[in-house]
């Protein structure tokens, strides 16, 4: 590649990432739903036509916002892998570096949401790339319980480990949903999300662990 080529591929990419960014300010200001292209493009400073030269529609911008989220995410969750030695410690900071994950980046957060209930069309592009960091994120959790099981702080019956994994995800991204999104119904009931949340983790921990 030539040198003139190569600026140019940096300049493309280095204004990719200016709408991008543009997004996301806005997505953490005002949330996704009200938001239009238009005002992407004006806080992005950037055409219309240029705007649509980059992503083909709103719902493929939202899903670049969402290749971000994951790697932010993932990075989070290789922080926890390396910050404890045993497997059971390694899921359990995982589950703490999630919930931060939403009170820090809760647009990153719904981002991820919307992605997981979304129906998967064959993949390409900005869904594929989302595929492939999701998988990234589960690659980390998968080797927190091999490695549990194998430093015996995991139980060992507890089956395959991306079964097992599936289901941590499950629970945990189905709990933070509701203390998220119910808490006015939780305080009626006497709950706080920080508590609901903390318990959760408890379980899940109980669960992982080995019997005498």
């Amino acid at each position: 590649m030539s040198y003139l080529a190569e600026r140019r591929e940096e300049e493309k990419e280095r204004r990719r990432l200016d709408i991008i960014e543009a997004a996301e300010r806005l997505y953490a200001a005002h949330g996704w739903d009200t938001l239009t292209m238009e005002q992407v493009g004006r806080e992005a400073r950037v055409s219309r036509a240029l705007l649509y030269v980059y992503f083909r529609d709103k719902e493929d911008l939202l899903l670049a916002i969402t290749v971000r989220a994951l790697e932010d995410l993932r990075e989070r969750f290789e922080a926890a892998e390396a910050g404890a030695a045993r497997g059971i410690e390694q899921i359990a900071a995982m589950g703490e570096a999630y919930a931060r994950f939403a009170a820090e980046r809760p647009y990153r957060y719904d981002a991820c949401a919307r992605f997981h209930a979304h129906q998967l069309r064959p993949a390409e592009g900005n869904e594929c790339a989302c595929i492939e960091q999701g998988d990234a994120v589960w690659a980390v959790m998968i080797r927190a319980i091999e490695r549990g099981i194998c430093d015996g702080s995991i139980r060992r019956d507890l089956g395959d480990p991306m079964q097992a994994c599936f289901m941590l995800w499950s629970f945990s991204h189905g709990l933070l949903q509701i203390a998220t999104n119910k808490g006015e119904a939780m305080r009626r009931h006497g709950m706080e999300a920080s508590s609901l949340m903390a318990s959760g983790h408890a379980w899940l921990r109980y669960l992982l662990e080995p019997r005498d």
